[in-house]
């Protein structure tokens, strides 16, 4: 397979995959109705605040983590500088107001979709363009999803 076709083919397929992680299930390893928009949009602030144990991180927080990480990789993807990282700093928010719950999905759905938009400016992955990236979003994403869908599974 020639670059320009490996380059196209990879895009197609992580965009793919990154389409039922944030927004719309396919089956291609989420059930339907079970992307990480979708989920995060049937939870309620109070239970969105509510950590599982005491002193865990609530579902708000692993949403504000996952923003956060995103728009760290976006910058990687775009070659921008993020400045200093402080991965404790994204664990902070722990509970919501139903006005802050509603701004936080608002702020993931446009990360994601950034994101997105991100990697469909690819023209060739390869040296210049590191395809770890959108892989551990990928990852990523899809460990904090699982996370969330269990506290949801013991909240209930």
């Amino acid at each position: 397979m020639e670059k320009q076709n490996l380059s196209e083919s990879f895009t197609k397929e992580i965009l793919g995959l990154l389409d039922e992680t944030f927004e719309h299930s396919h089956g291609f390893f989420l059930d339907r109705g079970n992307s990480l928009l979708e989920t995060v949009e049937r939870i309620s602030a109070s239970a969105a605040s509510r950590p599982v144990s005491a002193g865990g991180a609530s579902i708000a927080s692993h949403v504000e983590h996952v923003c956060y990480y995103l728009k760290v990789l976006e910058s990687e993807i775009r070659k921008n500088e993020f400045g200093k990282v402080d991965w404790q700093e994204s664990w902070q928010v722990k509970e919501v107001n139903p006005e802050e719950w509603e701004s936080l999905k608002a702020r993931l759905r446009q990360t994601c979709q950034s994101v997105v938009s991100a990697i469909k400016g690819i023209e060739h992955w390869g040296q210049e363009i590191d395809i770890g990236a959108p892989l551990a979003i990928l990852a990523h994403t899809a460990y904090h999803l699982g996370a969330i869908r269990q506290m949801l599974s013991k909240a209930g």
